[in-house]
């Protein structure tokens, strides 16, 4: 039976996350459910590449599931498109080898989180932003940032109900900027702890508004105690931006990346 990864992107306000759940609405089942009526067949199990929270939304979103469906697999998007709400999308979609994991494949994985300091709300940014109304200082935000990138033990950056054995990770880019009124952090690292980005999102903002010492930052690390470290930032600003895959010859690999062009 063919294994085939599709690459989506869904505006997660208004799911529960991608992992399906009882009594709750979420982007696995809801893409499931789609796949069985378009391919036939009950709906399928899915595996995502990462199991995003309530709220959080994807660009680049990989999963794979396996389908003996008689549609090719370059239309299948189109065909899913028909039966997905609106806020989901279906992007590409490729046979690749037999051993794929859409989670466990992965090389790394880039988020970006995106809020604004504006001291009334946006209701225009409700969903897609955080609102963090303080003044920032974006020089001690970038210089801090330098921080995080290399190996290290995340544990301070990792919120209770974390189940990963090890909380050691490798960031190998993490990159501030601003523009239109929003501050960005993207982050790129082969693999995340519970809540990571947000806690190192919401930390940095704390280092911008003067609650935390940016020459700390290394300290916080060391340390591995989340009562260092700043908040928790909302959901809504965080993406799932692209997922970066490698593989054991050139053809798996050129299969795998057409979920990312």
């Amino acid at each position: 039976m063919p294994n085939l990864a599709l690459t989506i992107s869904y505006n997660g306000t208004r799911y529960h996350g991608w992992q399906r759940q009882k009594n709750a609405v979420t982007v696995e089942e809801t893409l499931s459910r789609a796949i069985a009526r378009v391919a036939g067949g009950e709906p399928p199990p899915i595996t995502g590449c990462s199991r995003t929270d309530a709220g959080v939304h994807a660009l680049y979103y990989v999963c794979n599931f396996f389908s003996e469906t008689s549609i090719p697999a370059e239309k299948l998007p189109l065909a899913l498109n028909t039966a997905l709400p609106a806020d989901i999308r279906a992007r590409r979609c490729a046979v690749v080898g037999g051993g794929f994991h859409a989670r466990f494949s992965a090389v790394s994985k880039t988020y970006f989180y995106q809020t604004y300091t504006e001291k009334i709300a946006n209701p225009f940014l409700r969903d897609f932003a955080y609102h963090f109304p303080h003044e920032i200082d974006f020089e001690r935000v970038k210089d801090a940032a330098a921080h995080f990138v290399g190996r290290h033990d995340f544990s301070a950056f990792m919120a209770a109900g974390g189940a990963q054995k090890t909380t050691e990770r490798e960031v190998t880019a993490l990159e501030v900027t601003r523009g239109g009124g929003l501050l960005r952090f993207e982050i790129t690292a082969d693999a995340y702890l519970y809540h990571m980005v947000r806690i190192i999102a919401g930390t940095l903002l704390y280092v911008g508004a003067g609650r935390i010492d940016g020459a700390a930052v290394p300290g916080i690390i060391k340390a591995g105690d989340r009562r260092n470290s700043g908040i928790t930032a909302g959901p809504m600003g965080l993406y799932l931006a692209k997922v970066r895959y490698g593989g054991r010859n050139g053809e798996q690999n050129r299969q795998e990346q057409k979920t990312q062009e």
